[in-house]
């Protein structure tokens, strides 16, 4: 962790000028600066007016950058949405040991409520934009594994990690009922054919242009398997109408209806168990809106 902490530590304007002048000379003259709300995996920065250079900011997720330079512009034109356009991909150099990556700039703003017109029609654009990644051909693409951080592998595969959370946070949550959900979660097994999936359909990754959804970007967890994992909107940013519109219009079954549930209920529970004060709103948002709708539904 402390080498993962130093690496992104120095990542800075500075170290992405001498990237780009030494491998892209042809950018070189092109102003740099951080863009706000850049991630968490990568670290972002705006070159120029028309793109963007994207460094992992650990070694774990310099994989991510070989992945959507080959699949990114193999998945674009199936898609209903604008996507990340890799422009080039730079090699380990000037002491930054990952490969990385340049894309075009796409215009949005990431995804807030006071940002959505109407969170309805957000929803099912949403949802129209995934089934139409779930429908592109599988064939060749990355299954699920450590480059998308087990998305779209069983969610059994975060057990352990959900139950020593429920253990730690004791009375903050309610254990039982959490229990339950869990359970039923990882009851409810993945028995279709593998599909593609983004990984992380988060609000910052989602990105809002005159009140609508005008694009979907970070692709660095997607990969080929069980879809559930991209449902998880439902809880963090949907509820009421645009939630049961999301379902609807995603045709999503209630098997995976209930690992989606799983997977905001793992990702609420350990984000509280490793407070952070800005993400454990969230995450408590995210489980009050897990346990809300569970109660609802039975």
């Amino acid at each position: 962790m402390g080498d993962e902490i130093a690496i992104a530590d120095r990542i800075d304007t500075a170290l992405v000028r001498r990237l780009v002048a030494a491998q892209f000379p042809r950018w070189a003259h092109l102003p740099v600066r951080p863009v706000t709300d850049g991630g968490w995996d990568n670290r972002t920065f705006r070159l120029g007016d028309a793109m963007t250079v994207r460094l992992p900011s650990a070694e774990g997720y310099a994989p991510q950058v070989a992945k959507e330079q080959r699949w990114l512009p193999l998945l674009a034109p199936h898609l209903p949405l604008p996507v990340p356009t890799p422009l080039a991909e730079g090699a380990p150099d000037e002491g930054y040991p990952f490969p990385w990556s340049v894309h075009r700039w796409i215009d949005g703003k990431v995804a807030h409520p006071d940002r959505i017109a109407d969170l309805t029609a957000f929803a099912v654009d949403l949802a129209h934009f995934l089934a139409a990644l779930q429908a592109v051909d599988p064939t060749g693409g990355p299954a699920a594994g450590a480059h998308s951080a087990w998305r779209g592998a069983p969610l059994a595969t975060y057990d352990v990690d959900t139950r020593r959370a429920l253990d730690r946070l004791g009375d903050r949550v309610p254990a039982d009922e959490a229990t339950e959900i869990w359970t039923a979660a990882l009851d409810a097994t993945w028995a279709g054919p593998p599909v593609w999936f983004h990984g992380d359909v988060a609000v910052g990754n989602l990105l809002v242009r005159d009140g609508r959804l005008a694009a979907v970007i970070d692709f660095g967890c997607c990969g080929v398997g069980d879809p559930a994992c991209d449902v998880v909107i439902a809880w963090t940013l949907l509820h009421g109408a645009s939630r049961a519109a999301f379902r609807e219009t995603l045709a999503v079954d209630e098997a995976t209806w209930a690992r989606g549930r799983g997977w905001a209920l793992w990702k609420a529970l350990i984000t509280l168990d490793n407070p952070d004060r800005v993400k454990a709103a969230g995450a408590r948002h995210a489980l009050d809106e897990v346990l809300a709708e569970w109660q609802a539904s039975r």
